[in-house]
């Protein structure tokens, strides 16, 4: 029981090395995209105008959900509070310290890039949003929601879930013209590095508490 108690010290330094990669990734293209992305990459303006033509009341649906759904009050405050809660009725509260933590180190990360970087957004976009358009705060969310999800339950499904739940928000922001293909990379590559960065603080007590519920399902089994 000690090796499983102690076994959050392996990973924490996997996920520190991880997360702060993929944060300097995305600051890294952000960078770029500063001194270079004016006007807009080839690859961008060209997705831009793909999913255009991908026009259809199903997908402007489906992408209007998922605006309100990645951010606003629901995004913001009902989804990490209502994640947190669900885990401490879970009696993992390390876990939900952990999530509440990583939804607010990946939502100050964006909104410190926005504002570094002020990418403009593309001029056909069909919803409001706020200032900047690098990185996708939706998208940055969406990743930190999935990766989060996979380190309280490292399970496949889980993983796959969340990859799928990043592609499709990263698709209706681009479907709905408020980012740039290049600001959903951004967003997922800060989402997911925040999530690992803030994982590596918490990954010891996460670990015990996960065994020790392991141990009393055990004993009363």
């Amino acid at each position: 029981m000690t090796d499983e108690r102690t076994a959050g010290v392996r990973p924490t330094m996997a996920y520190l090395a991880v997360g702060l990669v993929l944060i300097a990734l995305s600051c890294v293209l952000g960078f770029w995209i500063y001194t270079h992305g004016d006007p807009p990459f080839a690859v961008d303006v060209w997705w831009n105008a793909a999913v255009a033509e991908m026009w259809s009341p199903i997908l402007t649906g489906f992408s209007r959900v998922m605006n309100w759904v990645g951010a606003g009050w629901f995004g913001i405050l009902v989804v990490p509070i209502g994640g947190a809660i669900l885990l401490i009725v879970m009696r993992r509260p390390w876990a939900a310290a952990y999530f509440l933590a990583a939804e607010a180190v990946s939502a100050g990360g964006v909104q410190v890039l926005k504002h570094l970087f002020g990418r403009v957004r593309p001029e056909d976009i069909i919803v409001v949003s706020d200032y900047g358009s690098y990185p996708s705060g939706h998208v940055a969310n969406a990743a930190t929601l999935a990766v989060a999800a996979a380190v309280i339950f490292p399970r496949l499904w889980v993983m796959i879930v969340g990859a799928a739940w990043v592609i499709l928000m990263a698709f209706s922001r681009t479907y709905l013209h408020a980012h740039w293909l290049s600001d959903t990379v951004g967003g997922a590559l800060l989402g997911a590095g925040a999530a690992l960065l803030v994982a590596a603080a918490f990954a010891v007590p996460m670990a015990r508490e996960r065994a020790a519920a392991a141990e009393k399902a055990a004993s009363l089994g």
